[in-house]
C-alpha cells in the first residue's frame, strides 16, 4: 500500500512536531520542514520522516525545498502550515520591522508555501490545512494586536483560497487552536517583557497582563489533541471547513457580548491593571 505524503511546516515546534509524529504513526510519510536545523533533528528518528530546512520568509529557500521534495515525490496528499511566531505589544509602540516580521512569517509564509507546492497538491487532489488561532475569529484583545492581525489575515486568506481551489478539487481547511503547550506559548512571558521595554504608555498594564498570560500556560493542552484534529481534517471523507480546538472559555464567553459591552469589560480590566 502506497503511503500518503504530507508536508508540514514549522515541524520543529510543539504542534508541528506532534502532528508529524501522529501522521507517521498512522502510516504517512512526512516532509518535516523548519528554519531551525537543531529542532528538526528531533524529527529525524524515523525513515518515514524527511527533515527539510526551509525559511518560509525566503522565496529562494521555499523554492529550494520544493526542488528537494519534488525530487522524492510527484504529489502531496497534504500541506499543513504550522510555521508561525508570536507577536505581543501595543500597536502604537511595536517597531515597524517587528510587526512586518510577524506578518511575513505568519501570513506571507503560508502564502508562499501553498503557492509553490500547489502543483504537487493538485496532482492528487490533496488537502491544505492552514493553522489559524482562536484569535483569528475573536475580536482582537489589547496588546495582542500584532498576532491577531496575522491570524485574521489567515482566516480571510483561507476562506478565499478554499473557494478558489474547490474548482480544482483541492480542499482547504482552517484549524483554530486555543492554548496548547508549545514553545510559542511558553515564550509569551518573554514577549510581554519585550513589549514592556518598547512602550511609553502601557508598561504597568503590560506587566500585569504578563502575569495573567502565565496562568494560560498552566491551562494549556497537550499538543497531541490538536494533532489528532489535523489528522481528522486530512482523512475525513467530508472534512469541515474549520475546526475550533480547545478555545479559551473566558475569551469565548467575552465574544458572546455585544461589542460595546466587551469593550467596556476590557476597559475595566485595563484600568484595574493600571492601578495595581
Amino acid at each position: 500500500m502506497t503511503k500518503k505524503m504530507a508536508l508540514v511546516t514549522g515541524a520543529g515546534g510543539g504542534l508541528g512536531h506532534a502532528t508529524v509524529e501522529r501522521l507517521v504513526m498512522d502510516g504517512w510519510q512526512v516532509f518535516a520542514t523548519d528554519i531551525d536545523e537543531e529542532m528538526l533533528r528531533a524529527s529525524a528518528h524515523d525513515p518515514d520522516i524527511m527533515p527539510v530546512l526551509m525559511d518560509v520568509t525566503d522565496r529562494e529557500s521555499v523554492k529550494s525545498a520544493f526542488a528537494k521534495i519534488s525530487s522524492h515525490t510527484d504529489h502531496l496528499d497534504a500541506i499543513v502550515n504550522f510555521a508561525g511566531i508570536m507577536g505581543v505589544g501595543s500597536l502604537t509602540d511595536i517597531p515597524e520591522e517587528r510587526l512586518a516580521r510577524i506578518l511575513d512569517v505568519n501570513v506571507m509564509g503560508t502564502y508562499r508555501v501553498n503557492k509553490q507546492f500547489l502543483p504537487l497538491i493538485e496532482a492528487c487532489g490533496g488537502r491544505i490545512v492552514n493553522v489559524s488561532s482562536e484569535t483569528g475569529w475573536q475580536t482582537a484583545a489589547p496588546f495582542n494586536g500584532p498576532y491577531a492581525m496575522s491570524k485574521h489575515a489567515i482566516e480571510a486568506y483561507s476562506d478565499a483560497l478554499r473557494r478558489e481551489l474547490a474548482l480544482l478539487g483541492v480542499k482547504v481547511i482552517k484549524i483554530q487552536p486555543g492554548p496548547f503547550k508549545t514553545p510559542m506559548v511558553e515564550g509569551i512571558e518573554r514577549a510581554f517583557d519585550q513589549a514592556e521595554t518598547e512602550t511609553s504608555n502601557f508598561a504597568r498594564v503590560i506587566r500585569k497582563l504578563k502575569k495573567l498570560a502565565g496562568k494560560q500556560i498552566n491551562a494549556a493542552h497537550d499538543p497531541d489533541i490538536l494533532a489528532q484534529v489535523v489528522e481528522k481534517a486530512l482523512t475525513a471523507k467530508s472534512p469541515k471547513p474549520v475546526y475550533s480546538v480547545k478555545p479559551d472559555r473566558l475569551r469565548t464567553s467575552l465574544e458572546k457580548l455585544p461589542l460595546r459591552a466587551a469593550d467596556e469589560v476590557w476597559l475595566t480590566l485595563l484600568r484595574r491593571a493600571n492601578k495595581e
